[in-house]
């Protein structure tokens, strides 16, 4: 791999922040109403007595940059992202935009993280054993059952899940992502962890179910074009096990394409899984994404958008750089 190839690519990498960034900062203003009258109308509804409206919501436009020029938001915008510091948040300030996303990007990555590893690695298998002739009859059966499960929404999951696993058998819990009263303590907590996972269980659950179907499908396509290539054939007149032909060589040449994909889902976690994360008030990103849509606090969308940029980016970019290496047939090297 060339280093004009890296740098051109890292151009793009730039490129693509640049342009995504704009269209974050442009489609949030597109939106009608003033976000600070917003948030002292909904005080005033919650019973709230706000006096000198109009002194107060001036004070916040000017705090904001509110009332600066449009090109002049867009600049200070620009040298805020250049500079990582993303300002406070309209609806909860004095809060930090980053103090927000720091409280709950850690649940969205371990629950969306886990949840599309374990989806990709199920997918992958179950999709590769479904056309492979050694497959048990009773396995094809159950992988293809999961497969027709690909096109019901992850939501219409967790709301039956949340239905019957939780309200009716009571095995889990229906919401929140801890038992209520349960603080952290200092150091390596094991019991905190446990109930993470276990309030964590019917939302990945969820995910898993609702999204192996279409890993299954991927990689059912791909190992279809592999099963009739020569290396098969010249692997099995040479007499090698079963086991080493399935894995070796049909599964990790069919799979490759598949990790383009995985790239991307893993960029995507940062954006969170905002209906699940609202049925079962998980605290993620997702949950604090759609809050900040309806008080119209720009810069916490914006905040929560840039970060999914920025990890879309990164993830198209890392996967681009290490194709050569997963494929040693692929080169990026003019000739």
């Amino acid at each position: 791999m060339s280093v004009q190839y890296v740098l051109r690519r890292l151009g793009i990498f730039l490129l693509i922040i640049w342009v995504a960034s704009t269209i974050n900062f442009v489609i949030p203003r597109l939106a009608p109403g003033d976000p600070i009258a917003a948030i002292l109308g909904q005080m005033e509804v919650q019973g709230a007595r706000v006096e000198n409206s109009a002194e107060i919501i001036g004070a916040f436009r000017e705090r904001f940059g509110l009332d600066d020029p449009i090109h002049i938001q867009y600049l200070k915008y620009l040298w805020s992202l250049v500079r990582f510091d993303l300002g406070y948040s309209i609806a909860l300030f004095p809060a930090k935009v980053t103090d927000v996303v720091r409280g709950a990007l850690p649940y969205t990555i371990g629950l969306l993280a886990v949840s599309t590893l374990i989806t990709f690695t199920l997918g992958v298998f179950a999709g590769a054993l479904l056309v492979w002739h050694a497959t048990p009859r009773l396995a094809r059966l159950v992988i293809t059952f999961f497969m027709m499960l690909a096109p019901i929404p992850y939501y219409l999951l967790a709301i039956i899940f949340v239905s019957t696993l939780a309200f009716w058998l009571g095995l889990f819990p229906y919401s929140g992502v801890v038992s209520v009263g349960r603080l952290p303590s200092q150091g390596f907590d094991l019991g905190y962890i446990l109930d993470v996972i276990y309030h964590s269980t019917l939302p990945a659950l969820s995910i898993i179910i609702a999204g192996v179907g279409g890993w299954i499908l991927g990689m059912r396509g791909m190992m279809v074009t592999v099963l009739g290539e020569d290396y098969l054939t010249l692997a099995e007149a040479k007499g090698l096990r079963e086991r080493r032909i399935f894995y070796a060589y049909a599964m990790r040449n069919a799979m490759l394409p598949q990790f383009t994909g995985l790239a991307i889902s893993l960029g995507y976690v940062v954006s969170g899984a905002t209906i699940v994360e609202l049925i079962f008030s998980y605290p993620g990103m997702g949950y604090r994404l759609f809050q900040a849509i309806n008080t119209n606090d720009f810069p916490v969308i914006q905040g929560i958008t840039f970060f999914l940029v920025v990890s879309i980016a990164v993830a198209i970019l890392v996967i681009d750089l290490i194709y050569p290496k997963l494929d040693p047939r692929i080169t990026y090297n003019r000739r």
